[in-house]
């Protein structure tokens, strides 16, 4: 019989219900309405990845009553709540962004501000190059995505779900590990659990005629079981405002910026006017990608309301 104290990882968020894992078997929980109430400005208090403690009361009715601290997390600004967070989840080795060049079309910046917050937030990342089988019409520029990214530090995998390429590589980084799946709807990223896992239902979708854009198929997120580890599949996300950033820490998670700032001629230099900055002088001679630049400017630049 399972006791009334337990602790557990929630592996699924359905708005106020949580799925919890613990050694016993599944439960599903609530949280404790204080646990909103210590001072945490995000949407969610409790997200996938988190270790929890569980309590059943006399009806048997589960509720979260403590979270562990987390050892990492990816979170972005919450849509429309300049001043909140969202945590997108928690306790993870890994992330895989997925990206595509079109149908939908995934933006550099959106790409430089998640890389940016898995840096600050110390969480390893891997690109996924997603629908591979029909980069042949966009050659030039799938070749320019990989040189800029590859330059700057990050592995990237070309992923075809519908002939398979890549599939077995990314298997192979999920091995033993919790690891966050995310990108723009569209990409692709229940297609490709589903080619992991197959028998589990995993909602898919197709691309929205009228703007080229990937509609909403995961609701919600959930952790999927893989090969001695997890999966983390998450609702697709349009826009990646950044929070807790400090703008004199940002050149740090750029990582090929980041390895040229000591040979700037300042040690303060915010690499945007002063004279012998070697990250300028890097981005004229295209050792560094401009649109990586302008991500940093347009980071530095921005207020505190939330932008895509």
């Amino acid at each position: 019989m399972q006791s009334s104290v337990c602790r557990g990882v929630v592996i699924s968020s359905t708005g106020s219900w949580y799925e919890v894992e613990t050694d016993e078997g599944r439960i599903r929980c609530r949280i404790r309405g204080r646990l909103r109430l210590k001072g945490v400005r995000s949407t969610n208090p409790v997200v996938v990845g988190d270790e929890v403690e569980c309590r059943a009361d006399e009806q048997g009715d589960w509720t979260i009553v403590d979270i562990s601290p987390r050892r990492n997390y990816v979170i972005r600004r919450a849509s429309n709540l300049s001043k909140e967070s969202h945590i997108i989840a928690a306790n993870i080795d890994r992330a895989l962004l997925m990206v595509t060049l079109f149908s939908p079309v995934t933006a550099r910046e959106f790409v430089d501000r998640f890389l940016v917050t898995c840096e600050a937030y110390k969480v390893p990342v891997t690109i996924i190059l997603a629908k591979a089988d029909t980069l042949g019409e966009a050659a030039e520029e799938a070749a320019d995505f990989e040189q800029t990214y590859g330059r700057a530090g990050y592995d990237i995998i070309r992923l075809s779900s519908l002939t398979g390429e890549g599939v077995d590589e990314v298997r192979e980084l999920l091995r033993g590990c919790t690891t966050l799946l995310s990108g723009n709807s569209g990409v692709g990223k229940s297609t490709l659990i589903g080619s992991l896992l197959p028998g589990v239902e995993v909602r898919t979708g197709e691309i929205s005629d009228s703007h080229r854009k990937g509609r909403h198929t995961t609701t919600f997120s959930t952790m999927y079981p893989v090969d001695g580890g997890y999966v983390i599949d998450t609702p697709g996300i349009k826009g990646f405002g950044l929070i807790d950033i400090d703008d004199a820490e940002l050149c740090r998670y750029f990582p090929e910026m980041m390895r040229l700032a000591p040979q700037c001629r300042f040690y303060n230099c915010t690499h945007t006017h002063e004279p012998g900055c070697a990250v300028r002088e890097a981005v004229e001679h295209g050792e560094v990608a401009w649109s990586r630049y302008e991500s940093y400017l347009k980071i530095l630049d921005e207020d505190e309301k939330y932008r895509k």
